[in-house]
């Protein structure tokens, strides 16, 4: 499978596909107007660039839309592009960033420990 970048308005329609499974593009454009406020041709001109990067497909009768990209990979591609872009690819230059610029709570820091202990122990 090739690699699918989306950008922020390609996700908010692929949220909507990942939530329900499927809807027809006339309620996706419906939910998106009354949320976001895009206009119809915007959401269908989106869908269909949904549709060309392999994202969705379309089923007739009814201009159905269903994912065919699970969340999880796209999480994964977009972490690998944002790693690869601001941190050299380095999760280690994420994490020490990340630490160093944030308030972290003592509960934070426990749990980022038991998730790093436990994927130790999986190693």
């Amino acid at each position: 499978m090739k690699e699918i970048r989306l950008h922020d308005g390609e996700l908010n329609v692929m949220e909507l596909l990942w939530s329900n499974k499927e809807l027809a593009a006339k309620d996706i454009s419906k939910i998106i107007k009354e949320y976001i406020g895009w206009e119809k041709n915007t959401t269908y001109t989106v869908i269909k660039r949904l549709i060309d990067k392999g994202a969705i497909k379309r089923e007739d009768p009814g201009f159905i839309c269903k994912a065919i990209v699970s969340k999880r990979k796209i999480q994964e591609i977009e972490t690998r592009a944002l790693l690869d872009k601001l941190y050299n690819g380095s999760i280690s230059n994420l994490m020490l960033d990340y630490i160093n610029h944030q308030k972290l709570s003592g509960t934070d820091l426990e749990n980022m420990e038991r998730i790093l202990s436990n994927h130790r122990h999986v190693i």
